[in-house]
């Protein structure tokens, strides 16, 4: 697999979203991606009760704890490397996290409009 640029959607160098807890479509931290992660896991979202509500009713429960994939659950404040279309889905129905802009890949701009994310960011 090999891995892509890693710059962010400022054009910048890509920063770490989050260690603790370790998130990435690699686990390494960061929003990085490749032609395997066909789920864009690019945005480096930060979760809210209300995004985590919205993600389950959704489908996609991300804040009750797996032990047996190593994942403790995602709280309000937790940095995630979110998949682009899901948090697109979230700011269509007024639910987005907030965005760490400094450590969303660029190539979440092939589905989330950069305005979006600037909407969206973290002051």
């Amino acid at each position: 697999m090999e891995k892509e640029p890693s710059l962010n959607v400022l054009g910048g160098p890509l920063e770490t979203c989050s260690t603790d807890p370790l998130t990435g479509y690699f686990r390494n931290g960061a929003c990085d991606t490749c032609a395997a992660d066909t789920g864009s896991h690019t945005v480096c979202a930060i979760m809210t009760a209300e995004f985590l509500a919205f993600s389950k009713y959704v489908g996609n429960d991300l804040s009750t704890p797996r032990p047996e994939f190593g994942f403790a659950g995602l709280m309000p404040g937790d940095g995630w490397c979110l998949c682009a279309s899901r948090f697109l889905q979230a700011h269509d129905e007024g639910c987005a996290p907030k965005v760490n802009l400094a450590a969303t890949h660029q190539r979440a701009l092939d589905i989330v409009p950069l305005e979006v994310l600037q909407a969206n960011a973290l002051t």
